[in-house]
């Protein structure tokens, strides 16, 4: 699997606010290409299944419950050190601790809701990019 790609949602928060527009134009900037894009709901099995790796620990139930509660947008991002890159972009999962100007501090409100989602490793994105979206979905 290609390093140069990653995996983003923008979680139902973002989403609700209005803010699918404005992120993927600031992701556009950073650099990044947009190789899949999907608009789409999870199901509270799809959203458990997805976020499988956290199960038992103290937010996993929280977390199922609000990824499920409405619309994302669920993409693949091609660029060099795509995963690197992007962790930077999004900023910290607490907005009051992301840098100025990141995604998190812009349209973040909590922890819980902190408006987009991004892969934490080069393997981790081939597993969710492929969770998502079929090989004919993806385009170089």
């Amino acid at each position: 699997m290609a390093t140069n790609r990653t995996f983003t949602m923008i979680k139902p928060d973002a989403v609700k606010n209005g803010h699918i527009g404005a992120i993927l134009q600031q992701i556009n900037e950073a650099g990044f290409r947009i190789v899949a894009l999907k608009y789409t709901k999870l199901s509270t099995e799809k959203a458990g299944e997805f976020y499988d790796v956290h199960r038992g620990r103290p937010f996993y139930d929280d977390l199922v419950s609000f990824m499920s509660s409405g619309p994302i947008v669920a993409a693949v991002l091609e660029k060099d050190n795509a995963v690197a890159d992007f962790r930077t972009l999004i900023g910290a999962t607490n907005p009051a601790e992301a840098a100025a100007g990141t995604i998190r501090a812009k349209y973040a409100t909590s922890i819980g809701e902190n408006a987009v989602h991004g892969s934490d490793s080069d393997e981790n994105a081939a597993i969710e990019s492929n969770f998502h979206f079929a090989g004919t979905e993806v385009f170089a």
